[in-house]
């Protein structure tokens, strides 16, 4: 039997670098090219799976062969990539954790812990692993809603700095730092004072803005939701939080009669879902960090409202985009075979 190839484009991002630690632990039968995705990547000494490994040029040799490839780096090296794909025969199956290629007219919006069993989509597909927190929004309510239907939800998420990469959070790092030695802060990324602070929005001169990123994750999650039916989509609010890594977010739901916590905690819990229940200390965004899945707790009647109840859920915004994104890659090379 000839030897499975996955190839990472940007295997020394905060993604590629979970892409790869996952495939590691669950001994993924395949070997892993690791290719970079700017310049000063290229030609550096990693490991992989107890191995020191040579960070690839991003050039078609080097895509050749590959049966998966996980697009991981940025967006222009996404496009780069695919495009050098795109000569390739027999071509690779694309899955992209980045978003780079979402607005490719063959991209599909892809999130395996929140699909019905036996989901698929079109061959030749760009596989497109949905933002983090909508994949664990989507998690939540396709569950309620499947036994209690829900009337309306309002969430407000909490983002961390890692989701805008390593200078996010190398910029709240040096803010805090600055700030407790009384020294002028960088600005770079947020425009704005995050350590010690929270952000409903970055400032005027940021590269990037809060409400896009808001924007993006209410259209993953409306794309998600409408997978398994008429759920309705929640009131969502996205808030910059002063922590370096993963989500957490306060989830109000309204259903058309409330089934009480003990049930939703039985409804909820699941393979991918951990309940914290009475007894347990709620979830945090430090408890699920490197944990599979996501973590729901703190489940209660809203005191104002006995149709509606609180949630409190937490996930590691990398480790859940990786496990879907090496999900898609097993089912796929499992139907090939």
């Amino acid at each position: 039997m000839s030897k499975t190839y996955l190839a990472i484009v940007g295997g020394q991002s905060l993604a590629g670098r979970e892409i790869r630690n996952l495939l590691s632990e669950q001994r993924f039968p395949a070997q892993v090219r690791l290719i970079g995705a700017d310049a000063e990547e290229i030609g550096a000494i990693t490991e992989q799976n107890g191995e020191p490994v040579v960070v690839s040029s991003l050039d078609q040799d080097n895509l050749t062969g590959a049966r998966v490839v996980f697009l991981a780096g940025s967006h222009k090296a996404s496009r780069k990539a695919f495009d050098l794909i795109s000569r390739t025969a027999p071509a690779p199956v694309v899955i992209d954790v980045t978003g780079g290629l979402e607005d490719a007219p063959n991209a599909r919006l892809r999130a395996p812990f929140a699909e019905p069993a036996g989901y698929a989509v079109p061959s030749g597909a760009i596989h497109v692993v949905a933002q983090p927190a909508a994949i664990a929004l989507a998690m939540v309510f396709t569950r309620l809603h499947a036994t209690h239907p829900i009337r309306s939800s309002v969430v407000q998420l909490f983002e961390p700095a890692s989701e805008r990469g390593q200078r996010g959070i190398d910029e709240l790092h040096q803010q805090t730092v600055n700030l407790l030695s009384f020294k002028a802060l960088p600005k770079e990324v947020y425009d704005a004072q995050l350590g010690f602070n929270i952000l409903a929005r970055f400032g005027e001169e940021a590269p990037q803005s809060l409400e896009d990123a808001e924007l993006r994750i209410e259209r993953h999650l409306a794309s998600l939701l409408a997978i398994e039916g008429k759920v309705p989509p929640p009131s969502l609010r996205l808030i910059q939080a002063p922590v370096f890594h993963g989500y957490s977010a306060s989830i109000r739901v309204e259903f058309e009669t409330n089934p009480g916590a003990e049930t939703i905690e039985k409804t909820l819990a699941s393979e991918h879902i951990d309940v914290r229940g009475a007894g347990f200390d709620p979830p945090s965004n430090v408890g699920m960090a490197g944990v599979s899945g996501i973590s729901v707790g703190a489940i209660s009647t809203d005191r104002n409202q006995p149709r509606a109840a609180w949630l409190f859920m937490a996930a590691d915004n990398y480790t859940l985009v990786a496990e879907n994104a090496i999900g898609i890659a097993r089912s796929l090379i499992a139907e090939a075979e």
